[in-house]
């Protein structure tokens, strides 16, 4: 702690109030995450990063809405912990936008599917897994950059042509 802090807190305890918390370091919370991906054996990382894509892809998990980091860890035996430090390192994404990538991956095939062409953009979005239209609509854009509307409609433009 500085001497400032310190000053502040003592008098503020002389003064009878509650001494203030140290301040928030974001710096120092990124290296003790670094520091706890790096206790996971490779050996092991390498097995979760195998059984999270046979769950997650293969057996095509992330259609379900309600699949969360804590079922998969469940499934796979480990905790949410390891299970969202293997992500994060080998996807180089948290579980959710894991999840979404592989859900917008399906959306964009659909959109664009003349099988499909009578489903709404709600419906694709249900189809894939999202819980509702609005965080279908946000990660859509965040991955696509644009709208599945826009999208959808330059592709049929495209095909016309």
């Amino acid at each position: 702690m500085s001497k400032l802090e310190n000053k502040t807190m003592e008098q503020s305890s002389k003064e009878g109030e509650t001494p203030k918390k140290r301040p928030y370091n974001l710096r120092e919370k990124k290296d003790k995450k670094a520091a706890y991906r790096s206790l996971i054996r490779a050996e092991l990382a390498d097995e979760l990063y195998d059984k999270i894509l046979n769950i997650i892809v293969v057996q095509k998990k992330y259609k379900d809405p309600n699949y969360s980091a804590k079922d998969l860890a469940k499934e796979l035996k480990t905790n949410t912990r390891y299970l969202s430090a293997v992500v994060n390192s080998r996807f180089g994404m948290n579980y959710s936008c894991l999840l979404n990538e592989y859900r917008i991956k399906d959306a964009l095939h659909y959109l664009v599917d003349k099988r499909y062409a009578d489903k709404n953009v709600e419906e694709i979005s249900s189809m894939v897994g999202f819980a509702n239209r609005q965080s279908f609509y946000a990660a859509f854009y965040k991955n696509v950059g644009e709208t599945p509307n826009g999208y959808r409609k330059r592709n049929a433009d495209a095909k016309k042509k």
